[in-house]
């Protein structure tokens, strides 16, 4: 079979209900490796806790973070690396309004730094539970442009803060809410999505769109899947993902559904 590009979303997809990898998974992503595919990552996670993810899987291809803002190779210098920065500004403002607009949290990240304006335990592997004082969001603290944004906030006022970013901020910023039970908002620069890093993945290796097989399970995973050449949800997915699929696995997260797909698609034997 021709070299494929393996997009591979991490939370509901790649991992099981418990956020770790199988034995299974890893084995199978380890085998279409050596037989020359390029299997990465493109999640919306941050690179400090998607780091430990790729590393146990052992693969040495490129990484998507933040949803599309940040693709390189971890552990290298790799020439071709790049992100989609939003602005210092954009920080400190929402930090400045914070009360009247009902932010509890807002997280602000880069490739290796995080910053925050209070610790939070309510998501502690997504939203930094503790804070180093060189952490704590402030204008001193934060000297350059982040990457990413992630806003926890007051459920009544979902709404308001995204018009108020929207007005403001509306030409380069785009708010996506995230789905399931938490109030989490997040940032990142408008029109970057997953399909961005993947294609530009799929290039820098000279992959064909046809050859380009995706797989994700939520909202943010949308774009990258209907741009895929083969584009597969999960079986866990949310309807409107199915919708748009080329394909759905025939097994959900929990029970090495991607694993299981992929060893029939591309007829690995582990």
């Amino acid at each position: 079979m021709d070299q494929h590009l393996i997009a591979l979303d991490l939370d509901g997809t790649t991992l099981n209900n418990q956020s770790k990898l199988t034995n299974e998974t890893i084995t199978t992503l380890r085998a279409l490796a050596r037989d020359g595919h390029i299997v990465s990552i493109i999640t919306g996670r941050p690179y400090r806790i998607a780091k430990h993810i790729y590393d146990e899987i052992g693969i040495k291809t490129p990484m998507v973070n933040f949803n599309g803002a940040l693709t390189h190779i971890p552990h290298e210098h790799w020439d071709k690396e790049y992100d989609v920065e939003l602005t210092r500004e954009l920080a400190l403002d929402l930090l400045a309004h914070r009360k009247e607009l009902g932010i509890k949290t807002i997280t602000v990240e880069n490739k290796h730094h995080v910053w925050a304006n209070q610790a939070s335990n309510d998501l502690p592997e997504f939203l930094p539970n503790k804070l180093r004082d060189d952490q704590i969001l402030t204008a001193t603290n934060l000297t350059g442009n982040p990457i990413a944004m992630t806003i926890q906030y007051e459920p009544e006022h979902q709404e308001e803060i995204i018009k108020a970013v929207n007005e403001k901020y509306g030409d380069f910023v785009e708010p996506r809410v995230w789905g399931g039970p938490y109030n989490i908002l997040e940032l990142i620069h408008r029109g970057t999505h997953k399909e961005s890093g993947m294609f530009y993945i799929a290039k820098q290796y000279q992959i064909d769109r046809q050859n380009i097989i995706a797989f994700g399970d939520e909202h943010n995973d949308l774009e990258m899947l209907d741009a895929a050449g083969r584009g597969v949800a999960m079986h866990n997915a949310i309807s409107e993902l199915k919708s748009i699929a080329n394909d759905v696995t025939p097994i959900d997260n929990e029970h090495n559904g991607l694993a299981k797909y992929l060893r029939d698609y591309f007829k690995v034997t582990i």
